[in-house]
Order: C-alpha cells, then structure tokens, then sequence
C-alpha cells in the first residue's frame, strides 16, 4: 500500500490577544490565524505495531519516541477506535519536519493533526471532524485548529474556532534567527495585565481590509519573547524595513516572525534579500490558503 501523505501546514497567529488565565493554569486567549503552503508533511503506512521515523532539514534532535506528540496523537486515535470495536493495526509513520522547530508555527501541534488526519483515512474512521478535533484538544490545545487548517477565529484555549469564510489569501515571509523559543517560557514571563478581545474579524475578504487589521491589533507574547531572546526584534525590523511589507509581526510564541505583503513577488525578493543578509536565518516565502 502506498503510504498515505498528509501536509502540516504551518500556522501563523495574524493577531493574538492573551485576555485571561483560567483556575488551572491555562491561558485565554483569542487569535486570529491563518495556515501556509509551507510545512512539514506526515507519511503513515500499514505496520503491526506504531513507530515514528523522523527525516527532513529540522530532524536533528527530535525525539521520535513516546514523547513526540505525532506518535501520542497516533495512540489517542488507535485507543480510541479499538474502544469503538474498530479493527485497526499498527503505522509506521514518517515525519517530514521542513519548519524549525519550537519556532511558533504550531509544527508539533501542525504534526499531530496530520497524523490524525493520515490515520484516519487509512483506518477508514468515518467519523466527524468534531471526534478528531477532540482528541487532538486532549494532547494540545494549538491541535484542533490545525486540524481546520484554514482562516479561523480561536477563543478560550483554542478550542473555541470560527471559521472566516471569504477571507483571503495571503503572501508572506517567514523569518526565524536560528531560536528557539519555549512557549512554557514566554507564558511563564507574561505579566498578569491581560487585554481586551480583538476586533472582530469576521467580514474581512480583502487584502487591503487584512493589512489594516493586523496593522491596528498585535501580538501580547511578541515583548514578553523579545526580552527572552533579542534576536526577535531583529528579524521583525528586518522584515518591517522591506519594500512593500504591510505589516511585521511574530507568530504565537516565537521566535518566527512574518511580514505581510501585497503580491507574490514582493514577498519573494524580500525573502531573498533578508536570506542574503543574513544567511544563518531561516527565510521563506509562502501562501495562506483563502477561507472556504
């Protein structure tokens, strides 16, 4: 049987607002998020027990054992069909990572889904997308979003998703200065002066309307992360002083950071000019898919 693919696109938080903590420690947040054409990609193929191979430019140092949140995902969904009566073996799974890791474009969160989205399929569970969404909410709460992978509003601790029909795509440059930066870390550091819920993003179909948002909200993480590692603000002036950008801004918790631009071209030469300045980044131009 030819191994079944599934793209992990990664995700970028457009806007992020911390705007609480609840009793156990999580915090609140509201985003606004879209997913690129650039990711990792997960295989999954008949095997009589699951295992998890990892290859690709940001293999090195992950785990590929118990701990690594593709093989988790995999034994939540296996667990789950076999307490259904479902007949299902083993996978040999083979993750692809292509983004840097710890960067805050959702890639373990991205993995998983895909995972489940691959297992699903070659498992023939026919079941909702609901059932997937919370099994995934159950190992992380970045994973249901990633299981929609298109423009969405997220509330709560992600689990609370809007979908954002019409709106549109986007072209973008990723940039990451070689950092990784802990999620449990830039949380940890966060003040308790949490914000206010963003602006309404429903309604918005065009790019001018999407430039205007991101450049009237912002990031509550991207301070807190620029003191922990400093090379965040320097990606994001970089990315800000190139011609054509609309707006600069970190992803989630870093230490990747996007600009926003008009056209697929402009996107382009601006990745090319900031990889020649500075060849230890990790650069790349993408495309956001459209809401449906």
């Amino acid at each position: 049987m030819i191994p079944i693919a599934e793209s992990a696109p990664a995700k970028i938080n457009l806007a992020l607002a911390v705007t609480g903590r609840r009793d156990d420690g999580y915090h609140l947040l509201d985003t606004v998020a879209v997913f690129a054409d650039a990711g990792d990609v997960v295989a999954a193929a008949p095997a009589q027990t699951l295992s998890l191979e990892t290859r690709g430019p940001f293999a090195a140092g992950l785990p590929a054992d118990g701990s690594n949140l593709v093989l988790r995902a995999a034994r939540a969904l296996q667990a789950a069909a076999r307490a259904e009566g479902r007949t299902v073996g083993g996978a040999r799974l083979v993750l692809d990572k292509r983004l840097p890791v710890a960067s805050g474009l959702g890639g373990g969160s991205a993995d998983a889904a895909a995972a489940l989205r691959a297992l699903a399929r070659m498992w023939a569970l026919d079941w909702p997308p609901a059932r997937l969404a919370a099994i995934g909410l159950a190992l992380g709460a970045d994973i249901p979003m990633c299981l929609q992978a298109r423009p969405l509003r997220a509330r709560g601790i992600g689990e609370a998703i809007t979908p954002l029909p019409g709106f549109p795509e986007l072209h973008l440059v990723l940039a990451n200065p070689g950092a990784a930066v802990a999620t449990a870390a830039v949380f940890a550091a966060l003040s308790e002066r949490f914000t206010a819920a963003l602006p309404d993003p429903a309604g918005l179909t065009g790019f001018e309307a999407v430039a205007a948002y991101v450049a009237a909200t912002g990031n509550d993480l991207q301070a807190v992360a620029c003191r922990l590692e400093p090379r965040v603000g320097e990606v994001i002036a970089a990315l800000a002083a190139s011609p054509g950008c609309r707006a600069a801004r970190m992803s989630g918790s870093g230490a990747t950071c996007f600009g926003l631009f008009a056209s697929a071209e402009a996107a382009t030469a601006a990745a090319a000019a900031i990889a020649r300045r500075s060849p230890s980044w990790w650069v790349t131009a993408c495309r956001t898919g459209a809401g449906g």
